[in-house]
C-alpha cells in the first residue's frame, strides 16, 4: 500500500471541491484498472486511488485527515506481531467485513482472475480519554485468516500448482448464449480454478485446499495522541490473507472513546469545572486542579471573577501533533445552603453595607426592579 499524500494520488490541490474530487477519481480508476492496465503496479495503483477517494470524498473522514495529517490518520504503526493459538474473543467488539472498490467499471462485480488480495478487517475497540489525550500502546486479539502452515497456502499437499485444465490458466471461461439477434459470447469465471488459473497438485487435507487457517493474532497497536471518536487507524497486512503470491488485506481500527467524569473534550482543548463560595470569588483565591494525567497544578481565581468564566491552563489540553491544546477551568460560584449564626450576622452586615453604598434602593436596585425617574 502507497504512503503518499491522497490528493497528491489523485492529482488534486487541497481546496478541490466534491466534483473535482470525483472527476480525478474517475479518470485514474478507470486509466488504472486492473482489467484495463497491465502495466506493473496497476493493481496496488488502483488500490491507492480507491483508498484516497474513500477519505476525500467523505466530509468526516476528509476533516480527519486534513486536520491529523497523512501519518496519523494512515497508520497505527506496524507494531510487533506474535502468533497465539486457539479461538475465543478478546474483550473487544469485532466486526470483520471486506471493503470493496468504490465503483468497479469493467467487471459488474464478477471476481477478476489471478490470485485475489485478502479482505481488509474492521475491529472497534474503547479506550479512556486520558489514552487518547496523551496515545497509547495497546494489545488487540484478532481472529483473521493466515496461509495454512501445512501447505505453505498453495492449497496443494505437494505444494505445487497446475495449469487449470478447464480454463488454460487464464481463469476464466467463455460462455456463448444463442438469441434472435445472433450469438452473444461473455466471459465468467472459470468454476474449476475459481478465478485463479492453477489448481492443486493434491489437495491438502488440513485446509481441504483452501490455502487459509482461521487464526487468533495478539496484535501491537499504537494510539496516537489526539484520536478521536470514530477515528480510524489502518495497520498493512494485518488482514485477511490473500490467495497464494496475493498480499494480505488490511486491518482497520475503529476508536472510540470513553466519557470522562471530570474531563470533556472540545476539539484539542479539554474542560473541567471547579466550585467556589461567593467569598472566594469577591477575594480571590487558589485552588489546586489535578489534570488529567494526574499532575497537579496551582490555579490563581482573580477577585471579581464572574460565574461560568473559563480560565485557562496553557498547553494542559490535548499532546496532538507537537502542539497541545489548553485546560480550561470554568467556575462555577455556589451559594451556601446553610450558615452558622455567625456566617449570617456577616451576610447581613455585608448587606447592610451594600445598601448604604448605593442608595436607598440597595446594592440590586439598579438591576432588580429599580425605575428610572423620568426626566421633564
Amino acid at each position: 500500500m502507497g504512503t503518499g499524500d491522497y490528493y497528491d494520488i489523485l492529482g488534486i490541490p487541497r481546496s478541490a471541491d466534491d466534483k473535482e474530487i470525483k472527476k480525478a477519481y474517475r479518470n485514474l480508476a478507470r486509466k488504472f484498472h486492473p482489467d484495463v492496465c497491465k502495466d506493473a503496479g496497476a493493481e496496488e495503483k488502483f488500490k491507492e486511488i480507491n483508498e484516497a477517494y474513500s477519505v476525500l470524498s467523505d466530509d468526516q473522514k476528509k476533516a480527519q485527515y486534513d486536520n491529523m495529517g497523512h501519518e496519523t490518520y494512515t497508520s497505527a504503526s506496524k507494531g510487533s506481531y506474535t502468533g497465539g493459538g486457539g479461538f475465543g474473543g478478546g474483550g473487544f467488539s469485532a466486526d470483520f467485513s471486506g471493503f470493496s472498490d468504490i465503483f468497479d467499471f469493467f467487471g459488474g462485480g464478477q471476481r477478476r482472475s489471478g490470485p485475489q488480495p485478502g479482505s481488509d478487517l474492521l475491529m472497534r475497540i474503547q479506550i479512556r480519554l486520558e489514552d487518547a489525550v496523551s496515545g497509547v500502546d495497546r494489545d488487540i486479539e484478532v481472529m483473521h485468516t493466515e496461509p495454512c502452515s501445512a501447505c505453505g497456502g498453495t492449497g496443494s499437499e505437494t505444494k505445487k500448482l497446475n495449469i487449470c485444465p478447464r480454463c488454460g490458466g487464464s481463469g476464466q471461461m467463455r460462455q456463448a448464449a444463442h438469441s434472435a439477434f445472433g450469438q452473444f459470447v461473455r466471459m465468467a469465471t472459470c468454476t474449476q480454478c475459481n478465478g485463479k488459473g492453477k489448481i492443486a497438485e493434491k489437495i491438502c487435507r488440513v485446509c481441504h485446499g483452501s490455502g487459509h487457517s482461521r487464526m487468533k493474532r495478539n496484535v501491537s497497536v499504537h494510539i496516537p495522541a489526539g484520536i478521536d471518536n470514530g477515528m480510524r487507524l489502518r495497520m498493512e497486512g494485518y488482514g485477511e490473507a490473500g490467495d497464494y503470491g496475493a498480499p494480505n488485506g488490511d486491518l482497520f481500527i475503529e476508536v472510540y472513546v470513553q466519557s470522562h467524569d471530570r474531563f470533556t473534550r472540545n476539539g484539542d482543548n479539554l474542560e473541567t469545572i471547579i466550585e467556589i463560595s461567593p467569598a472566594q470569588a469577591v477575594l480571590g483565591t487558589s485552588v489546586e486542579i489535578e489534570t488529567i494525567d494526574k499532575r497537579h497544578i496551582e490555579l490563581k481565581v482573580p477577585s471579581g471573577i464572574q460565574f461560568n468564566t473559563a480560565l485557562k491552563i496553557a498547553a494542559e489540553g490535548v499532546k496532538r501533533r507537537g502542539k497541545p491544546g489548553d485546560l480550561l477551568v470554568r467556575v462555577k460560584i455556589v451559594t451556601p445552603r446553610s450558615l452558622s449564626s455567625e456566617q449570617k450576622d456577616l451576610y447581613q452586615k455585608l448587606a447592610e453595607l451594600e445598601g448604604k453604598s448605593s442608595g436607598a434602593g440597595g446594592f440590586f436596585s439598579g438591576i432588580m426592579g429599580g425605575k428610572k425617574k423620568s426626566k421633564k
